[in-house]
């Protein structure tokens, strides 16, 4: 099997392009801030080293008629519950839902801002992770269900849950952006150790630092790709809803993600709209992407989505 270097969160290096987020707590009349830039998220991590998105991680909140399930959220490879989403929870939270996000598969023994590097471990183990977080969530709320929105590995981190951990009887919805249903054939490898840099890291630290073994998971033809897909990736009585981009340069070949189901709908971002081309990491923080994924939450009650340029990595 080829090793692949596929870290969803490496071009945190280029933080500096973003400017600084307001961390503050929005009042209720004022809805909190939402970026629309994937790079937002590391100065809310570098402010608030081990924090939550705002909007996210609030445990007394309870669900509405109108959203009655939580929405958690599973973050992609290098990245963790704060700096992959600084679009979604505050955009999730202003729409009313109750927000919650993970940090899986990282290194809680290492000193900060190694531990800050999440989903670097074995896929199944941090599937395990994702299931105990979803009964914490559904204890908390008093919910039935949640709904899951998964980036690059975590859409397959949720796409395992729901199929093989028991997952289908507490998900409602599956909603994967930039997911790799079939694992990617992509074989660059991706500096996590630039982006160590970029946080403070030190050369000597960093020769220490674990190897990246969900990598290792996500190739085409992997083991664990191929126990996904045995007998189909989708569980039943679970909705689906990729959303995908032509521009996507670790999911190679984009279309790996499009993956055909009863319970299924595929969507690529520049059907319709040509001028956005987000890339990987930008689709995170796309608006148009992430109104196909909250029409996909609440489908009784759709909105139009928007078609805005977006920008590879910056958006």
């Amino acid at each position: 099997m080829r090793r692949i270097g596929f870290f969803g969160g490496a071009v945190l290096a280029a933080a500096m392009l973003v400017g600084t987020v307001s961390t503050s707590v929005a009042s209720a009349q004022a809805p909190l801030p939402v970026p629309n830039a994937f790079l937002a998220g590391v100065p809310l991590e570098l402010g608030n080293p081990g924090g939550s998105a705002p909007g996210s991680n609030d445990f007394s909140c309870k669900p509405t008629a109108a959203h009655p399930n939580p929405v958690v959220l599973v973050h992609g490879t290098g990245g963790n519950r704060q700096t992959n989403w600084a679009t979604y929870a505050p955009l999730l939270a202003n729409e009313g839902y109750c927000v919650f996000a993970l940090t899986y598969g990282n290194f809680p023994d290492q000193p900060w801002p190694l531990s800050a590097i999440g989903a670097m471990q074995e896929i199944s183990s941090s599937a395990e992770q994702l299931s105990s977080f979803v009964d914490q969530v559904l204890a908390a709320t008093g919910a039935e269900k949640v709904d899951l929105i998964g980036h690059s590995q975590g859409t397959i981190i949720s796409g395992y849950y729901a199929k093989s951990l028991g997952g289908a009887g507490k998900v409602d919805n599956v909603v994967s952006v930039a997911p790799l249903w079939k694992g990617t054939l992509g074989n660059e490898q991706v500096s996590i150790g630039r982006t160590l840099r970029d946080l403070g890291v030190s050369e000597t630290a960093q020769a220490g630092f674990p190897i990246c073994k969900a990598c290792l998971n996500m190739g085409a033809g992997s083991d664990f790709i191929e126990a996904l897909r045995a007998g189909g990736v989708y569980a039943p009585g679970v909705r689906y809803t990729n959303i995908t981009t032509r521009y996507d340069e670790l999911v190679l070949p984009y279309t790996n993600g499009l993956e055909p189901g009863p319970n299924a709908t595929n969507i690529v971002v520049q059907d319709s709209c040509e001028q956005d081309i987000s890339d990987h990491l930008a689709i995170a923080a796309s608006l148009r992407a992430a109104t196909f994924a909250l029409n996909a939450l609440d489908p009784a009650h759709p909105r139009p989505v928007p078609c805005n340029p977006v920008w590879p990595i910056v958006g």
